[in-house]
């Protein structure tokens, strides 16, 4: 049976004999392990709102939505491993090893939750860039805001901040359109 290794910080190897964490998000940063619980219900239901409308728009032969748990390599060393709440892929970019994949989506999406601080975001989008997301979206529930980021010389920017409702498109995905007031929870 594989243990955790008694170490501050792990390497990609030593993380790859570890037993999967049971109800609860797994990311390591940096070598460290962070350990969340599990998205509470209105977050659920945001990821489930947008995979519905996403999912219904897009070519399931050329594209993948996924809103599971899956470790999404960064670096592997020191070992970067993300958990994003929804990514879009199309299917020719993604590259799977040793079950995780080492590709970046053409699309990310992460909801705000109360652990969420403002530098966690940041570190989050700036690994995300790191592998070349060109897009991510941040909702905040709270504030029933959506910011947009676009990769720019190496960096996801805010290129606009939506307030509760309107229309997003993809950019990668430009037949998809998401009614952004039908995403949040009644």
């Amino acid at each position: 049976m594989a243990t955790v290794p008694n170490l501050k910080t792990v390497t990609y190897e030593e993380w790859l004999r570890m037993p999967e964490v049971e109800d609860a998000t797994e990311e390591v940063v940096n070598g460290e392990i962070r350990i969340m619980p599990p998205a509470k219900w209105n977050h659920a239901q945001i990821i489930t709102n947008l995979h519905r409308q996403i999912g219904s728009q897009v070519d399931w032969q050329r594209v993948t939505v996924v809103t599971t748990q899956f470790g999404l390599i960064i670096r592997r060393a020191p070992l970067t491993s993300r958990v994003p709440d929804l990514a879009v892929f199309e299917n020719s970019t993604i590259v799977e090893k040793d079950g995780y994949i080492h590709s970046a989506p053409q699309l990310v999406v992460e909801v705000l939750s109360p652990v969420n601080t403002r530098k966690r975001i940041e570190e989050k989008l700036a690994d995300y860039a790191e592998i070349g997301v060109p897009e991510a979206w941040i909702f905040s529930p709270p504030a029933k805001t959506v910011e947009v980021f676009y990769l720019e010389e190496g960096r996801l920017v805010c290129a606009q901040v939506l307030n509760g409702e309107g229309t997003l498109t993809p950019k990668h995905f430009a037949d998809v359109k998401v009614d952004i007031a039908a995403i949040w929870p009644e």
